[in-house]
């Protein structure tokens, strides 16, 4: 997965990507954290990279994209474990 930082500030960030999937999952879980005051991408065509787009108050954009990514990574040991269990 390819990414790259079109806008970068303490609190506002547009980051483009390759995978909707990956910035669907990330836009979920910023969503879901009371610092993030907006998460949301869009793709203007098909055939052109999407656009991550984040705001935070109170902490900075890199903490809270950190931080999704490590809840995402909990929830997936968890998953993976259950699976485990189950065979």
């Amino acid at each position: 997965m390819q990414f790259n930082y079109l806008k970068q500030e303490k609190n506002e960030a547009e980051i483009e990507m390759d995978n909707a999937t990956v910035a669907e999952i990330l836009r979920v879980y910023l969503n879901q954290d009371s610092s993030v005051e907006f998460a949301a991408w869009r793709r203007d065509h098909p055939f052109k990279n999407l656009t991550l787009k984040v705001k935070t108050s109170g902490k900075t954009v890199d903490k809270a994209l950190k931080e999704a990514v490590a809840k995402i990574g909990k929830e997936l040991d968890s998953i993976a474990s259950e699976v485990k269990k189950a065979k």
